[in-house]
């Protein structure tokens, strides 16, 4: 159909409400490293051999593959679990169309690593002192708080760093809030360099050679959370007013051309930027934090890592400029670095992308789990938390059950899964976490 501002838009005609597509004839089926599965849509190529893969997730990922504006396949990385609307562990390339749940809400989501000079031997046998200053260094959590009081995981009157980081951001910012109301009363700055909550994470590290690493997970915040909520209903809405069908809602697209697109660009290119300013402030301050605990100075940044796993880029794949989403993806060309973490008390890998073109040269951007945080509080004890995490300086009460190391996919065979996409370059192995 033509939409009220000249721009073609996808309708269904078939009983699953979707635009039968061509593009099966068109693709190669080869026998690599990855799985194919095919149900109604474009295949989906899956690189999940030795690693779980739940039901609910492939029938996501079916639903994702018969949408018609996909460009050649979809890809599911070893990572791969079921998520709100579009699945995590999900690389999907569009042609003319965005999808924001296919992006989530967590927008700009991802890590940042560095090595530092020091080494395991000058930090001090009891880590509790180092983990208690990184915590008063970074906001974290929660509070469950009455209209008004203090949130601890934010907070009430940002410092000068903060401020300066902030001053980068704010004239987009005050851009997108005269645009979308919505925006105006968000945590925005009083998020920046806080942590949050859930799987996001400080972490001391060392690697195979005794290496000190410091390693954090964080995304947009609030604000980010805002965004792409905004543009999830936009969707929903245009969906709505269009009269196009999905097999699921959550799926909704914003077609290339219309204003709910080129608006959801821009404000998606803004939440990954502050996504990643919020991982620096964090970093400079648990560098900060680190020196001052320890009393010694070392050289930090020797080498570095800031990648996103939760985003939206413009790229060229078989010929095609097409944007690909990645929601728990880490683009992996080659030569590219990235991170791969593990859970509480597992490995994390500092890796170097193949440029696998097959998996639009991505990797995995964790372990990904197996039990939904409810079934994890229910199955997995105290006890064996506190053993699984028994070599590292964390958190070993209820509120962290739901992270355990055993909610998560083994990150070895999650490694293997995806061999021919990234080749290791450090291993690294927390003695410290701190979690929201």
């Amino acid at each position: 159909m033509i939409g009220d501002q000249g721009v073609v838009f996808y309708r269904d005609v078939n009983s699953n409400g979707i635009l039968p597509t061509k593009y099966n004839e068109e693709v190669k089926m080869t026998t690599a490293n990855y799985e194919v599965m095919q149900d109604g849509g474009v295949p989906i190529k899956s690189w999940t051999r030795g690693v779980p893969f739940e039901e609910e997730a492939r029938r996501q990922l079916a639903n994702i593959s018969r949408l018609p504006f996909i460009h050649k396949w979809v890809a599911a990385m070893p990572d791969v679990h079921l998520g709100k609307g579009a699945t995590i562990g999900s690389v999907v390339p569009t042609l003319g169309a965005v999808i924001p749940a296919a992006v989530g809400v967590d927008i700009g989501c991802g890590m940042m690593a560095v090595k530092t000079s020091m080494r395991a031997s000058d930090l001090p046998d009891n880590l509790a002192a180092v983990r208690s200053a990184i915590e008063a260094a970074v906001p974290h959590g929660r509070s469950n708080r009455a209209r008004g009081s203090r949130d601890k995981g934010a907070w009430s009157n940002a410092p000068d760093d903060v401020l300066k980081a902030w001053s980068s951001l704010v004239g987009q910012f005050n851009v997108l809030s005269e645009k979308h109301s919505v925006l105006k009363n968000t945590n925005n700055l009083n998020h920046l360099g806080t942590l949050g909550t859930g799987n996001h994470f400080i972490e001391v590290c060392l690697d195979e050679k005794g290496s000190v690493w410091f390693m954090l997970h964080s995304g947009s915040r609030g604000v980010g959370n805002r965004i792409g909520t905004h543009f999830i209903e936009k969707a929903k809405k245009d969906m709505e007013r269009w009269h196009i069908q999905l097999p699921d809602s959550d799926l909704a697209y914003l077609p290339e051309g219309s204003d709910h697109f080129e608006q959801y660009v821009e404000a998606v290119e803004w939440a990954q930027n502050y996504a990643r300013v919020n991982r620096e402030v964090m970093m400079c301050r648990v560098i900060a934090a680190a020196r001052k605990v320890l009393g010694i100075e070392f050289e930090a940044r020797m080498e570095a890592v800031n990648c996103h796993h939760n985003y939206v880029s413009r790229e060229n794949h078989y010929g095609k400029n097409v944007l690909v989403t990645r929601k728990g993806a880490v683009r992996a060309r080659e030569g590219e670095m990235g991170i791969i973490p593990g859970s509480m008390g597992a490995k994390s890998f500092i890796v170097r992308g193949l440029g696998n073109q097959e998996s639009f040269c991505s990797c995995s951007h964790g372990a990904g789990r197996v039990m939904s945080r409810t079934k994890a509080k229910k199955l997995v004890s105290l006890e064996e938390h506190r053993l699984a995490t028994a070599d590292v300086e964390c958190r070993k009460d209820e509120g962290v059950i739901d992270e355990t190391p055993k909610a998560y996919k083994p990150i070895e065979k999650v490694m293997e899964a995806q061999k021919d996409l990234v080749e290791v370059v450090y291993t690294l192995k927390q003695v410290v976490c701190v979690k929201g």
